[in-house]
């Protein structure tokens, strides 16, 4: 059971409703509950209408490869280097961190054992006894015991895990079943253990800070956790700066109630829970678009809360390489949007084509108009990003595939599994390389303007999964996902970049890898 008391499944795939509508979708008493989440009837009706058809399916042609694709940079790309260092320096550059996400899953094999019983003992409890050593978060939880009149190596000198898992995953010890992962701590350092947020503050003040010593790091955080997330990052990101000689810009955003989606019933109607009231559920991290767009950032790097490995040779030496391919190609493309507004430019058109279709393999499209010059403009008037792809190793996470779209149209995309018909699982199958959220994004138009970025959206790459709410089945709608359906119409570069740049933590056992270990 999860935080908010819901069984959820990760089943996926096209999901039809049972039965058509027969009787009104909405009761006079929704009206209010709609209007205080900020939907109107006709966005939720429509909300219903995606879940009654289903995940938006895809036609994959085939996997995006090296020299098919993906970009393959030289180690010691000089140019790359000094183009990123030098949008730095001007202060172009910010980061931003989706940490909203809760601990839950990171201990759910724990969690399974603590409710089963005191005398049960579990493979997970084992291993994770006999590892506490190695933990950050080890002399934090010896201190709970200690306030509770009992000792740590006592206790795992007993076998006695349950105690150990209480002070580790209830609310009045560490409360890690239903912290946000942001606050777990994850590494040792010399100054003591650290959040995943310090390390992203560590890590700004490292990458991104400009020539006058300011770094800009912006965090995505759940409303719940605003209040004690807030004064927290301020306090540390003082400590930090102190000893780094950085001074942080911090942005903070949430996602309000109009971030989520109503959910519905296999049989086509609203889900309701047991007083009758509509039920909403987070939207996927695709909600997280007006989150980046609001930043007001200019180019920005965009990496998971939990993706922060402890040895970060490579991370600060592909950071400035990928925002400088990014600055390099805003540039070029800029230059070709200037020469579109030039009626005295006889090959401005000839020039803009050629340089999307051999940037971004890109081609006009008929949906963008007959005239030339607009369907020129329309190919490079997009945000961009620069996405790392490492080789598959078996990590979960989107993969980079050619994609036909309705119109015709062949483009790079980044795949989530969830979005992939059975049919054609073998195309994906053949991928060699996956995302892993490792990316830098252009934000701001030719003039410097915050671009709307839903305009960029396919609205049709949703994802509909069976959850479970009070033993009843739903269905649930996820938006376009923040990093695939959401950025379905940007330009896309993808660079190869290493698997040391890669270090997610899914389960708390990851923590115990070499890349999150001194």
């Amino acid at each position: 059971m999860g935080c908010d008391g819901s069984l959820a499944s990760e089943a996926a795939h096209p999901l039809g409703f049972e039965t058509m509508h027969t009787t009104p979708l909405f009761e006079p008493h929704d009206l209010e509950t709609l209007k205080r989440q900020g939907f109107t009837v006709e966005e939720v009706a429509e909300q219903l209408e995606r879940i009654r058809h289903g995940s938006g399916r895809l036609d994959l042609l085939r996997a995006a490869t090296v020299g098919d694709g993906i970009e393959r940079a030289e180690i010691h790309d000089d140019a790359l280097d000094e183009a990123g260092r030098s949008a730095i320096a001007a202060g172009r550059c910010a980061c931003f961190v989706p940490a909203s996400g809760a601990a839950t899953r990171m201990f759910q094999d724990l969690i399974a054992t603590l409710e089963q019983g005191i005398e049960v003992e579990s493979d997970a409890s084992r291993r994770f006894l006999d590892e506490l050593p190695r933990f950050a978060f080890h002399d934090a939880l010896a201190e709970v015991l200690t306030h509770r009149g009992l000792s740590l190596d006592r206790l795992v000198a007993d076998d006695r895990a349950r105690p150990i898992l209480e002070a580790l995953l209830e609310e009045d010890g560490l409360g890690y079943e239903c912290a946000p992962k942001a606050m777990v701590l994850f590494h040792r350092a010399p100054e003591g253990p650290r959040t995943a947020l310090e390390e992203h503050l560590v890590d700004a003040a490292a990458m991104v800070a400009d020539a006058r010593q300011l770094a800009r790091i912006h965090f995505t955080v759940a409303p719940e956790h605003e209040a004690s997330i807030v004064p927290f990052v301020r306090a540390r990101a003082e400590q930090i700066g102190a000893r780094t000689g950085v001074r942080f810009e911090i942005g903070f955003s949430t996602q309000g109630p109009a971030s989520q989606c109503v959910a519905g019933t296999p049989e086509g109607s609203p889900f309701r829970d047991s007083s009758g009231a509509l039920v909403f559920r987070p939207g996927g991290h695709g909600a997280l678009l007006s989150n980046l767009e609001e930043s007001g950032e200019d180019l920005l790097f965009l990496r998971n809360i939990d993706n922060v490995p402890v040895h970060r040779e490579a991370v600060y030496r592909w950071v400035p390489r990928m925002l400088g391919r990014l600055a390099e190609v805003e540039r070029q493309t800029h230059e070709h949007l200037r020469r579109l507004d030039d009626p005295g430019d006889a090959r401005a058109i000839e020039a803009a084509v050629a340089f999307a279709a051999a940037t971004f393999r890109r081609s006009p499209s008929p949906a963008d108009g007959a005239d030339p010059k607009s369907r020129a403009r329309a190919l490079l008037d997009r945000p961009i990003r620069v996405c790392g792809m490492v080789a598959n190793a078996g990590e979960p996470g989107g993969g980079p595939f050619w994609v036909r779209s309705a119109d015709g149209a062949v483009s790079l995309q980044i795949v989530e599994q969830a979005q992939v018909p059975t049919e054609q699982r073998a195309v994906m199958s053949g991928a060699t390389h996956f995302n892993p959220v490792f990316m830098a994004c252009a934000l701001r138009d030719r003039n410097g303007a915050r671009r709307r970025l839903q305009p960029f959206v396919d609205p049709e790459a949703v994802i509909v999964t069976r959850k479970s709410d009070g033993g009843r089945e739903l269905l649930a709608l996820e938006r376009p996902g923040l990093w695939n359906g959401g950025m379905a119409h940007w330009n896309s570069l993808f660079l190869e970049v290493p698997l040391a740049t890669f270090a997610p933590v899914k389960t708390v056992f990851d923590l115990l890898r070499p890349e999150h270990q001194p």
